[in-house]
């Protein structure tokens, strides 16, 4: 086949992005990481484009995936990405595509009025520090590590979540009490399994005097069985380790009223790529 004399036309990186995970908890293979650690970041094509608006691949999961195959090549399979790199590399993407400006539409809390916001992408991603999963806590004699969730896992989590609460609102248009009861029994559990899954997947290994449990059968059963005290502190450690690699509120004061408030953040691939 020739070479296409087009070629040299063909989109080039446009960011050099160093992961918050430095590249670790990818599974072998999953990543060609460079020696800087700083993967490519390609602007998204026209067919990308197509994708993020594609109402069925949204919600599964695979519009996020199939982009960050297209932008971010060095990321073989992009279900392995660790939660702590989906927001640095989602913002990578969109500022290599548009530029490092993005508008965020805020209502005030305060006048209730809504105004337009100027954020710079690239002082967002200064701002996603490395997660340190190499700390542990210790309960007892127990030695437990976490990790980050993989996207895969996440994704499934989400649409698991996504389930329940659509059962849950439908519980409102059940008239059999009986058929109510048994559905309200069975979303409880459910959300009790789910609470579990999260947690199970958050951590990487418990390790016991004399062995190192990283079976998640185990550590779920573990989970099952344990007293309150020590669930409530692995859930707390969890949630820590999830929000610490999250994008933090953004910092508003009103053009109207100068009122001063924090404005979550939150990354929509809808209209993140518009």
């Amino acid at each position: 086949m020739n070479t296409n004399p087009l070629k040299q036309y063909f989109r080039r990186p446009s960011i050099y992005l160093k992961l918050p995970s430095g590249g670790k908890y990818y599974p072998e293979g999953s990543i060609d990481l460079p020696e800087n650690k700083e993967v490519p970041v390609y602007p998204m094509t026209a067919i990308d484009d197509i994708t993020s608006k594609t109402p069925d691949a949204l919600f599964n999961g695979i519009a996020v995936i199939e982009i960050i195959r297209s932008c971010v090549p060095n990321i073989k399979d992009p279900w392995q990405v660790p939660a702590t790199d989906v927001d640095a590399l989602l913002i990578a993407i969109r500022a290599a595509t548009n530029g490092n400006m993005l508008d965020v539409e805020s209502s005030c809390p305060s006048c209730k009025e809504e105004s337009s916001y100027n954020i710079n992408l690239v002082s967002l991603l200064a701002n996603l520090g490395n997660v340190n999963y190499q700390d542990t806590i210790n309960v007892n004699d127990l030695t437990i590590k976490f990790n980050p969730l993989s996207y895969r896992k996440l994704n499934d989590i989400n649409l698991a979540q996504f389930e329940i609460e659509k059962a849950i609102r439908n519980l409102e248009n059940m008239e059999n009490d009986e058929e109510r009861l048994k559905s309200s029994n069975n979303t409880m559990k459910s959300l009790n399994n789910l609470s579990m899954a999260l947690i199970t997947e958050a951590i990487e290994s418990i390790a016991t005097p004399s062995v190192i449990v990283t079976e998640k059968e185990h550590i779920n059963d573990f989970l099952r069985n344990c007293d309150k005290h020590t669930y409530d502190i692995l859930k707390t450690t969890a949630v820590k380790f999830r929000e610490s690699s999250q994008l933090k509120p953004l910092k508003v004061k009103c053009i109207h009223c100068q009122h001063e408030y924090e404005q979550p953040l939150t990354l929509n691939v809808t209209d993140f790529f518009d």
